[in-house]
């Protein structure tokens, strides 16, 4: 059973949005974000309930787009909206001490542009620049792409791919 006391307030749901389960998260601290976090905790009904996390993608620097697993309606999103969000103590302390995210966290992942095309497989990052740039290798060629947070869409952790908005002439 998870206890109030090893827990930490890491922001608010909010609205749901769309009719397919994501709902609006606000962060207030970036805990979420420093680590590789598989679920979200919201009490409901006096009992803290561990959500796992699909998806997300960011909408602002505060505020993410979630997609929770087995939340698929935007009645199951009404149950969470307003709730506050919860991670536990012992796993924010270590993404803060270990700083586990990082564009690292990406090698391995698969880019799709708008268009659901295959762009490629992230190789290596690139921070020899003040742009950080993803390395992506397809049929031997290698891409370099801006990691820019307003070019990602939506990130599936599951299925390990970015799904991104590529500028015009990018490729």
């Amino acid at each position: 059973m998870i206890n109030f006391n090893e827990l930490i307030k890491v922001g608010n749901f909010n609205k749901s949005h769309g009719i397919k389960g994501e709902i609006s998260f606000v962060f207030t601290n970036n805990f979420f974000f420093k680590g590789k976090n598989s679920f979200l905790i919201c009490e409901m009904e006096g009992i803290f309930i561990p959500f796992r996390v699909e998806s997300y993608r960011s909408i602002s620097n505060s505020t993410v787009l979630v997609k929770l697993k087995n939340i698929n309606t935007i009645e199951q999103t009404k149950l969470l909206t307003y709730q506050e969000v919860f991670l536990p103590k012992k796993q924010s302390a270590e993404n803060t001490k270990l700083n586990y995210f990082s564009w690292d966290h990406y090698i391995g992942f698969n880019i799709i542009d708008e268009k659901n095309r295959e762009i490629g497989s992230i190789t290596d990052i690139d921070k020899s620049t003040i742009n950080t740039l993803f390395i992506v290798e397809k049929e031997s060629k290698e891409i370099l792409i801006p990691t820019a947070n307003e070019m990602i869409v939506t990130i599936d952790e599951k299925r390990k791919i970015i799904y991104m908005k590529l500028p015009v002439g990018l490729l």
